[in-house]
Protein backbone atom coordinates (compact mmCIF):
# COMPACT_ATOMS: atom_id res chain seq x y z
CA UNK A 1 0.00 0.00 0.00
CA UNK A 2 1.37 3.40 -1.01
CA UNK A 3 1.18 6.34 1.32
CA UNK A 4 0.89 9.83 0.00
CA UNK A 5 3.28 12.33 1.53
CA UNK A 6 2.49 15.99 1.57
CA UNK A 7 5.92 17.54 1.75
CA UNK A 8 6.12 21.28 1.31
CA UNK A 9 9.44 22.73 0.20
CA UNK A 10 10.94 25.87 1.72
CA UNK A 11 10.52 27.68 -1.61
CA UNK A 12 6.82 26.76 -1.62
CA UNK A 13 6.44 28.21 1.87
CA UNK A 14 8.20 31.40 0.76
CA UNK A 15 6.01 31.58 -2.35
CA UNK A 16 2.90 31.37 -0.20
CA UNK A 17 4.04 33.94 2.38
CA UNK A 18 6.06 36.41 0.25
CA UNK A 19 5.07 35.67 -3.34
CA UNK A 20 7.03 34.17 -6.20
CA UNK A 21 10.65 35.07 -6.96
CA UNK A 22 10.75 38.40 -8.73
CA UNK A 23 7.79 39.87 -6.85
CA UNK A 24 8.60 42.90 -4.71
CA UNK A 25 7.73 41.39 -1.32
CA UNK A 26 9.76 38.23 -2.06
CA UNK A 27 12.76 40.22 -3.32
CA UNK A 28 12.70 42.31 -0.15
CA UNK A 29 12.70 39.13 1.96
CA UNK A 30 15.58 37.67 -0.10
CA UNK A 31 17.67 40.81 0.40
CA UNK A 32 17.01 40.89 4.14
CA UNK A 33 17.91 37.22 4.39
CA UNK A 34 21.24 37.79 2.61
CA UNK A 35 22.05 40.66 4.98
CA UNK A 36 21.20 38.41 7.94
CA UNK A 37 23.33 35.62 6.49
CA UNK A 38 26.28 37.97 6.03
CA UNK A 39 26.09 38.97 9.71
CA UNK A 40 26.04 35.32 10.76
CA UNK A 41 29.01 34.48 8.52
CA UNK A 42 31.05 37.35 9.96
CA UNK A 43 30.17 36.40 13.53
CA UNK A 44 31.08 32.75 12.92
CA UNK A 45 34.41 33.75 11.35
CA UNK A 46 35.19 36.11 14.24
CA UNK A 47 34.37 33.44 16.81
CA UNK A 48 36.42 30.83 14.93
CA UNK A 49 39.43 33.15 15.21
CA UNK A 50 38.72 33.74 18.90
CA UNK A 51 38.22 37.47 18.46
CA UNK A 52 35.84 39.68 20.40
CA UNK A 53 33.85 42.31 18.54
CA UNK A 54 36.11 44.95 20.04
CA UNK A 55 39.28 43.16 18.89
CA UNK A 56 37.91 42.78 15.38
CA UNK A 57 36.90 46.45 15.30
CA UNK A 58 40.40 47.54 16.36
CA UNK A 59 42.02 45.38 13.66
CA UNK A 60 39.96 46.92 10.86
CA UNK A 61 39.60 50.50 12.09
CA UNK A 62 35.99 50.63 13.17
CA UNK A 63 34.20 50.35 16.51
CA UNK A 64 32.58 47.51 18.47
CA UNK A 65 29.05 48.85 18.09
CA UNK A 66 29.37 48.86 14.28
CA UNK A 67 30.55 45.23 14.27
CA UNK A 68 27.65 44.36 16.57
CA UNK A 69 25.13 46.11 14.31
CA UNK A 70 26.44 44.21 11.26
CA UNK A 71 26.31 40.88 13.07
CA UNK A 72 22.76 41.59 14.26
CA UNK A 73 21.54 42.78 10.84
CA UNK A 74 20.90 46.28 12.19
CA UNK A 75 23.14 48.19 9.81
CA UNK A 76 23.80 48.43 6.11
CA UNK A 77 27.42 47.91 5.22
CA UNK A 78 29.47 49.43 2.42
CA UNK A 79 31.39 47.00 0.23
CA UNK A 80 34.68 48.74 1.02
CA UNK A 81 34.03 48.38 4.75
CA UNK A 82 33.05 44.74 4.36
CA UNK A 83 36.25 44.05 2.45
CA UNK A 84 38.32 45.81 5.13
CA UNK A 85 36.67 43.76 7.90
CA UNK A 86 37.26 40.52 6.01
CA UNK A 87 40.80 41.27 4.84
CA UNK A 88 42.31 43.27 7.69
CA UNK A 89 40.17 42.09 10.56
CA UNK A 90 39.70 38.42 9.72
CA UNK A 91 42.60 37.81 7.33
CA UNK A 92 40.25 36.43 4.71
CA UNK A 93 39.14 37.10 1.15
CA UNK A 94 35.71 38.02 -0.15
CA UNK A 95 34.23 36.07 -3.06
CA UNK A 96 30.98 37.27 -4.63
CA UNK A 97 28.56 35.59 -6.98
CA UNK A 98 25.95 37.20 -9.17
CA UNK A 99 22.72 35.51 -10.21
CA UNK A 100 20.68 36.87 -13.10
Amino acid sequence: MKTKTNITTFDELLDKKYGKKGEAKREEWEQEFEAFRLGVLLEEARNKLGLTQEELAEKCGTNKSYISRIENNSSDIRLSTLMRIIQQGLGGHLKLTLEI
